[in-house]
């Protein structure tokens, strides 16, 4: 398959009816039942501190311990008061296992875990190759286990209400969407995220793929532009923009390590022929939806949305607990996540 392009179907991705009962986070625990024992394969991951802050006295989890292969990093998880046990002890005792190691790492612990009959909340981006990853979406299916990828806009509310908006025609035709994706990245951490030949796209612009994904489906042509920048003596891709070209639309994200003050700057904006939808800044969550006239809840004219009390990883464990008692349906399924994967590589020039 040609790294630039690939062909899907001209309907794009069909979604999941379960897709539709997803929007916003929601509300964790789950009264009466006893919680899930959790343990963390890997800690390494720059989102697994606030992770293992969220399961701590979770009232669905009950968090049993975290491994890690780097005697710093399970240093750093005993100061925070987390048991460090082996990696044995974590698949023997767990129900669940959240797979927060480096990223290299992610789709071999996570079919480590699926092989010993664990669900797995599996940190994004979820694998190098596509190989791994249809290696992980087997074990699950096969043995009727929940995945969840760790795409953690899949549960803000701002996200949402935009996509629910276009999936019921209240923005007309979407025939543009553009995201900004941006960090101002340590320079101690360029080799770390240099370890991707996508660069900056890969890790970060993963969030905007699958964001893309969810509104557009399955682009029929994917154009990457990955640059070294950075006046450094390394090859990290820093300054990338993908192109995704759709039978009726075009997104554009672009993705970069320079700028100062850069979560203010993150933005989605999708333009349909009914209307407008601007979120800026994507934390806490700020959306502008602007109608040609009035459709579902919204008035015709600027509605302003806000939810400051948004918080990360909340929605992701909320769902998790449902699904992996078997009480609902996930909100992406894994063919969903399988396209996700797909649209990531190319995207990134590593397909």
């Amino acid at each position: 398959m040609n790294r630039r392009i690939f062909l899907g179907t001209a309907a794009g991705l069909a979604f999941s009816h379960a897709s539709a009962t997803w929007f916003g986070a929601a509300t964790p625990g789950q009264t009466g039942k006893p919680r899930l024992k959790i343990g963390f394969l890997g800690a390494a991951y720059s989102h697994a501190e606030a992770k293992l802050k969220l399961m701590q006295g979770h009232p669905d989890f009950e968090l049993v311990g975290a491994w890690d292969s780097d005697p710093k990093v399970r240093s750093e998880v005993a100061a925070m008061g987390v048991p460090v046990i082996s990696q044995s002890e974590i698949l023997s005792v767990s129900q669940v296992v959240a797979v927060e190691s480096v990223v290299r790492d992610h789709a071999r612990l996570a079919q480590v875990a699926l092989a010993a009959g664990k669900h797995v909340h599996l940190e994004k981006p979820p694998s190098l190759s596509m190989a791994e990853f249809k290696e992980a979406v087997r074990l699950a299916r096969e043995r009727q286990l929940i995945l969840q990828v760790g795409y953690q806009y899949r549960y803000s509310p701002c996200f949402n209400t935009v996509i629910e908006a276009v999936r019921k025609g209240w923005l007309g035709q979407v025939y543009m969407v553009r995201a900004t994706m941006n960090n101002q990245l340590a320079v101690k951490r360029r080799a770390e995220w240099g370890e991707y030949a996508g660069g900056v796209m890969f890790e970060l612009g993963s969030h905007m793929v699958d964001v893309i994904v969810r509104l557009l489906g399955r682009p029929v042509k994917i154009s990457p532009f990955l640059f070294t920048h950075g006046r450094f003596n390394d090859s990290f891709k820093d300054n990338t923009t993908a192109i995704f070209e759709y039978p009726t639309a075009i997104a554009s994200l672009s993705c970069a390590t320079f700028q100062p003050n850069s979560s203010a700057y993150r933005a989605l904006e999708v333009l349909g022929t009914q209307g407008t939808a601007v979120i800026r800044p994507i934390e806490p969550p700020t959306l502008a939806l602007d109608l040609a006239k009035e459709a579902g809840p919204y008035k015709a004219g600027i509605n302003n949305l806000e939810w400051p009390k948004w918080e990360r990883f909340v929605g992701d464990f909320a769902e998790l607990a449902v699904t992996a008692r078997g009480d609902g349906p996930p909100a992406v399924s894994l063919e969903e996540d399988l396209t996700v994967q797909e649209t990531l590589l190319l995207a990134s020039g590593m397909a």
